[in-house]
């Protein structure tokens, strides 16, 4: 009797590694992927999920410098958009393309995200002022990850009005080694600047707490960030995800750090209880549609952006899964 339980409980536990292994397959990862991204997120399991076996989508457009023959400054039509008040302490002063944020405390202006060179001076620095924001008054400049479409403006926001730059230390490292014909200028990293590592930083300026963290993936130095912003006076917390697409090397190394940084992001975004997913390319989000949107809320009626904590968790879970699934992809 005792051999015939020994062995029963074998053929079990064989059953579970069994099915465990089968789990970790490319269709599994995916199948978990587009199940969280549900309806909230479908634009960006599209471009970063492997679509079919062999296929490893989502090299990320639009990095960096503008394209060899790319036109100086592209028809404003093609990205100008009106800046908006979002939350009671948080304003985009994005493109329709890339978001740039202003989060106002009782000390100063943090800016979030900085553009491409030509966005600059009339989406961040006039559209604040339309906004009745004062520029003098930025104290610091949070950097995502030093790519030409988020990292351009750094250097004027620095060298104009004394911000203190925050960016990943590796992004920091990329940032010093370019040359000085970079768009933009390049922001110099002073004595009073931020290079966040491993451990992270906590950023207090007047009533309000950044919790920055490094996530590398996307950029060796990407950062993210959990910040609260005020509805109506209400509380709400955001979960900034500093980098998306899978335009880094592709082997499992690199898969996994990314996939890494999704699960660090999903705990301390559930940490703080944030219901609010932000990130810096607003088809990722729907920045351009949910700031406008927010414009015609009725008394009562919840934030666009006020998704819920269940879909930030979707977010991370879609994100982390995807990489997994790539990693999967690729040949043993």
């Amino acid at each position: 009797m005792k051999i015939r339980i020994g062995f029963s409980a074998l053929l079990v536990l064989a059953g579970v590694c069994a099915a465990s292994a089968q789990t970790d397959t490319v269709d599994s990862h995916v199948i978990a992927a587009r199940k969280a991204a549900g309806g909230d997120f479908g634009g960006l399991l599209s471009a970063i999920c492997p679509a079919e076996r062999g296929v490893i989508a989502g090299i990320g457009a639009g990095r960096g410098p503008r394209p060899a023959g790319a036109p100086a400054i592209p028809d404003r039509a093609t990205w100008y958009a009106k800046p908006y008040r979002l939350f009671d302490n948080l304003y985009f002063v994005g493109t329709r393309i890339h978001s740039a944020w202003v989060l106002k405390t009782s000390k100063g202006l943090i800016v979030i995200d900085t553009l491409f060179d030509y966005a600059i001076q009339p989406e961040i620095i006039d559209g604040m002022k339309a906004l009745k924001l004062d520029p003098k008054q930025i104290k610091y400049v949070l950097i995502s990850h030093a790519h030409g479409d988020h990292d351009q403006g750094a250097a004027l926001l620095q060298s104009k009005y004394g911000a203190h730059v925050v960016m990943g230390g590796p992004d920091w490292d990329t940032t010093l080694a370019r040359p000085a014909t970079y768009a933009g200028g390049n922001a110099r990293k002073g004595a009073d600047d931020i290079s966040v590592g491993p451990d992270g930083t906590r950023l207090t300026l007047g009533d309000t707490t950044v919790d920055i963290m490094l996530t590398p993936g996307h950029t060796p130095g990407t950062i993210s960030a959990i910040f609260p912003v005020k509805d109506h006076g209400k509380t709400l917390m955001v979960a900034y995800s500093g980098g998306t697409a899978f335009n880094f090397p592709h082997d499992k190394a690199h898969f996994g750090i990314y996939a890494d940084s999704q699960r660090k992001m999903a705990a301390a975004a559930a940490a703080a209880g944030a219901s609010i997913l932000m990130s810096n390319h607003t088809q990722w989000d729907g920045a351009y549609d949910k700031v406008r949107l927010a414009q015609l809320r009725q008394p009562g009626e919840a934030n666009p952006y006020d998704i819920g904590a269940k879909a930030v968790q979707n977010y991370f879970t879609m994100t982390q899964n995807c990489a997994e699934a790539a990693a999967l992809e690729l040949p043993k």
